[in-house]
C-alpha cells in the first residue's frame, strides 16, 4: 500500500474579473477594513493591474499601502525592506509572478521574526508563526508559489536560498484569468513550462504520492491542451485560466513530493546569470531528462502516456524537446558558461535536497556530465533532438 501526502490547501476562487471582489474577501480574513500592505511586481502598475487591485482593496474599505520594490529573483534584503514596510499592516497581499509571490510570502512572515533572515535559510529553524493574513494573486501562470509553503530569495553572494515552513502558504488565492492576457508570449511559454517541469518532476521524485498524483498529472493534461493556445492567442481566457489552473495544481504538487534535478539545474544557473527561472529549468529539464529516465522508468511512463506517448518513457525527451521547438523557446544562456563552474553549483548545499530527490541517485561523478549537457542543450546541439 502506498503512502498518502497531502498537505493543506490554501482557499482558491479562480475566476475571469474575480480580482474585484478582493476587497471582500481581505475583510473576510481581517474582520472588516484594515490596513492592507499590497506587494506588488513594480512592473503591474503600468499595465494598470495594480491599480485594479489597489481599487478593489480601497472600495471595500481597506487602507491600502504598496510596496513596489520587488525584482526578478528577489533578494533578502528586497524582503527586509518590506518587512520594514509591512509592521504597519494588519494583512498583506502579493500579486504578481513568482519573485513578487516569494517576497510577499516571507515579508508576512518575516514580520514575527526575532532571528537575522540567514537563520531561516535551507530549513536552518523553522519560521515564526505568521501573525497577519495572506492572500496571493498570481499574474503568471507558472512558478504556482500561490500555493506552496516556499520561498526562493537570492544571499548577497546570488545563490538561490530557500525557505521551507508553513507559515510561507498562503490563506487564499485569487486567480483570474484576464490578469494575465499581457504577458508577452516567450513568457508565457517559459512560464508554463516551469508549470510542467513541476508537475512532472513531482510525478517522478522519490517523494511521489498518490496525493501529489493528483495534481501533478491533472496540471500536465491542462498544459499540454492549452500552453500553445495561449502562446499563440493570448486573449484566449479559457486557455489562460486553466493555465492558471495547472500552474497552481503543479505548485499544490510540489508542495506536496518536492522538485528535483531539472530544478537543481535551474537554480544553480539562475545563480550564475540573470536567467529566466522557467526557462532555466526548461533547458535543464530537456538535458536531464535521458538520465533522470533511467532511475524511474515506470513513473516517466506514466509521464509519457500523459503526453499521448503510450508507456515508453524513453519516447519522452523527443516530444519534450519537440514541444520546446513548437514553443519557440530560446535555449541559448545569457553568456558563456564553464561547465566545471556549473557543476559545483548544481552540488552546492542548497541544491542538496532536489538532487537527492531524484529518482535516479546523482553522483559526484554526475554533476560534470550534467553540466555538459546543460551547455549543449543551450546551443541547440541536442543529442536527444
Amino acid at each position: 500500500m502506498q503512502p498518502l501526502n497531502l498537505g493543506r490547501v490554501p482557499a482558491i476562487a479562480a475566476a475571469p474579473g474575480r480580482i474585484a471582489a478582493i476587497g471582500r474577501d481581505v475583510a473576510r480574513q481581517t474582520g472588516g477594513p484594515a490596513r492592507v500592505l499590497l506587494v506588488a511586481d513594480p512592473v503591474l502598475a503600468g499595465l494598470g493591474i495594480t491599480g485594479q487591485c489597489h481599487d478593489a482593496l480601497t472600495g471595500a474599505g481597506h487602507d491600502v499601502r504598496r510596496f513596489e520594490a520587488i525584482v526578478s529573483d528577489p533578494s533578502e534584503a528586497d524582503v527586509l525592506a518590506g518587512v520594514e514596510a509591512a509592521r504597519a499592516a494588519d494583512a498583506l497581499v502579493g500579486i504578481g509572478g513568482g519573485s513578487a509571490l516569494d517576497a510577499a510570502k516571507m515579508i508576512a512572515t518575516l514580520v514575527a521574526a526575532d532571528q537575522p533572515i540567514e537563520a531561516y535559510r535551507l530549513g536552518g529553524r523553522p519560521l515564526p508563526g505568521r501573525t497577519m493574513p495572506l492572500v496571493c494573486v498570481p499574474t503568471t501562470a507558472g512558478t504556482g508559489a500561490e500555493a506552496t509553503a516556499v520561498s526562493i530569495l537570492s544571499g548577497p553572494d546570488h545563490r538561490k536560498y530557500w525557505f521551507h515552513d508553513a507559515a510561507l502558504k498562503p490563506d487564499f488565492i485569487i486567480l483570474d484569468a484576464k490578469l494575465t492576457t499581457g504577458l508577452p508570449p516567450a513568457l508565457t511559454a517559459a512560464t508554463g513550462l516551469d508549470a510542467l517541469v513541476h508537475a512532472m518532476e513531482a510525478a517522478t521524485n522519490r517523494s511521489a504520492n498518490p496525493g501529489s498524483d493528483i495534481h501533478a498529472f491533472e496540471a500536465i493534461r491542462l498544459v499540454l491542451a492549452n500552453l500553445e493556445t495561449a502562446v499563440a492567442r493570448p486573449a484566449n481566457l479559457e486557455a489562460r485560466h486553466d493555465m492558471l489552473l495547472a500552474a497552481t495544481f503543479a505548485g499544490i504538487a510540489i508542495d506536496t513530493a518536492g522538485t528535483a534535478l531539472a530544478h537543481a539545474i535551474g537554480h544553480a544557473l539562475g545563480s550564475l546569470m540573470p536567467i529566466h527561472h522557467g526557462r532555466a529549468v526548461a533547458i535543464a529539464m530537456e538535458a536531464a531528462l535521458p538520465f533522470v529516465i533511467e532511475g524511474n522508468p515506470r513513473g516517466f511512463g506514466r509521464v509519457a502516456e500523459a503526453f499521448g506517448l503510450g508507456p515508453d518513457a524513453t519516447l519522452l525527451p523527443g516530444a519534450f524537446a519537440a514541444l520546446l521547438d513548437r514553443l519557440g523557446l530560446d535555449r541559448s544562456l545569457p553568456g558563456p558558461v564553464d561547465p566545471a563552474d556549473l557543476a559545483e553549483r548544481i552540488a552546492a548545499p542548497e541544491n542538496a535536497a532536489m538532487c537527492a530527490a531524484t529518482a535516479r541517485p546523482v553522483l559526484p561523478g554526475d554533476f560534470q556530465f550534467l553540466a555538459r549537457r546543460v551547455v549543449e542543450a543551450a546551443a541547440l546541439d541536442r543529442e536527444y533532438a
